[in-house]
Protein backbone atom coordinates (compact mmCIF):
# COMPACT_ATOMS: atom_id res chain seq x y z
CA UNK A 1 0.00 0.00 0.00
CA UNK A 2 2.82 2.23 0.66
CA UNK A 3 4.50 1.68 -2.87
CA UNK A 4 1.05 2.83 -4.66
CA UNK A 5 0.43 5.65 -2.61
CA UNK A 6 4.31 6.67 -3.02
CA UNK A 7 3.61 6.11 -6.75
CA UNK A 8 0.68 7.84 -7.30
CA UNK A 9 2.10 10.61 -5.50
CA UNK A 10 4.73 10.67 -7.81
CA UNK A 11 2.47 10.31 -10.31
CA UNK A 12 0.35 13.54 -9.29
CA UNK A 13 3.91 15.88 -8.65
CA UNK A 14 5.21 14.80 -11.63
CA UNK A 15 2.26 15.30 -14.12
CA UNK A 16 2.49 19.62 -13.44
CA UNK A 17 6.34 19.51 -12.63
CA UNK A 18 6.43 18.12 -16.32
CA UNK A 19 3.78 20.39 -17.79
CA UNK A 20 5.37 23.66 -16.49
CA UNK A 21 9.06 22.69 -17.69
CA UNK A 22 7.93 21.65 -21.38
CA UNK A 23 5.58 24.68 -21.05
CA UNK A 24 9.04 26.87 -20.52
CA UNK A 25 10.82 24.88 -22.82
CA UNK A 26 8.32 24.69 -25.68
CA UNK A 27 8.27 28.86 -25.20
CA UNK A 28 12.03 29.39 -24.88
CA UNK A 29 12.96 27.07 -27.73
CA UNK A 30 10.46 27.22 -30.54
CA UNK A 31 10.39 29.46 -33.36
CA UNK A 32 6.85 29.49 -34.28
CA UNK A 33 5.34 33.66 -33.71
CA UNK A 34 1.89 32.82 -34.68
CA UNK A 35 0.52 30.27 -32.34
CA UNK A 36 3.38 29.60 -30.03
CA UNK A 37 1.41 29.65 -26.67
CA UNK A 38 -1.01 26.79 -28.32
CA UNK A 39 1.87 24.95 -29.35
CA UNK A 40 3.45 25.51 -26.04
CA UNK A 41 0.33 24.17 -24.11
CA UNK A 42 -0.44 21.16 -26.24
CA UNK A 43 2.99 20.22 -25.80
CA UNK A 44 2.96 20.81 -22.37
CA UNK A 45 -0.54 18.92 -21.76
CA UNK A 46 -0.09 15.95 -23.86
CA UNK A 47 3.59 15.37 -24.09
CA UNK A 48 5.51 16.33 -21.19
CA UNK A 49 3.04 16.07 -18.69
CA UNK A 50 2.13 12.84 -19.48
CA UNK A 51 5.83 11.81 -19.78
CA UNK A 52 6.24 13.08 -16.48
CA UNK A 53 3.39 11.72 -14.93
CA UNK A 54 5.22 8.04 -15.68
CA UNK A 55 8.41 9.17 -14.78
CA UNK A 56 6.45 10.06 -10.82
CA UNK A 57 4.62 6.65 -10.91
CA UNK A 58 8.01 4.72 -11.50
CA UNK A 59 9.81 6.80 -9.57
CA UNK A 60 7.68 6.73 -6.49
CA UNK A 61 6.92 2.90 -6.90
CA UNK A 62 10.57 2.00 -6.54
CA UNK A 63 11.79 4.92 -4.19
CA UNK A 64 8.53 3.62 -1.99
CA UNK A 65 8.91 0.21 -1.13
CA UNK A 66 7.95 -0.99 2.40
CA UNK A 67 10.16 -1.28 5.26
CA UNK A 68 13.73 -0.94 5.99
CA UNK A 69 16.32 -3.40 4.45
CA UNK A 70 18.55 -4.61 7.73
CA UNK A 71 16.75 -3.81 10.43
CA UNK A 72 14.18 -6.79 12.28
CA UNK A 73 10.89 -6.06 13.41
CA UNK A 74 10.90 -5.78 17.45
CA UNK A 75 8.68 -7.76 19.71
CA UNK A 76 7.71 -6.85 23.44
CA UNK A 77 9.86 -8.61 26.32
CA UNK A 78 8.03 -11.78 26.96
CA UNK A 79 6.49 -12.93 23.50
CA UNK A 80 8.27 -15.80 22.45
Amino acid sequence: MRRFLAALLGMLIGYPAFAFAGYWAIGLFSGNHFDGSVEASMTAAFVFGPAGAIIGLIAGAVFGKTGKPGIAPVEPPGRT
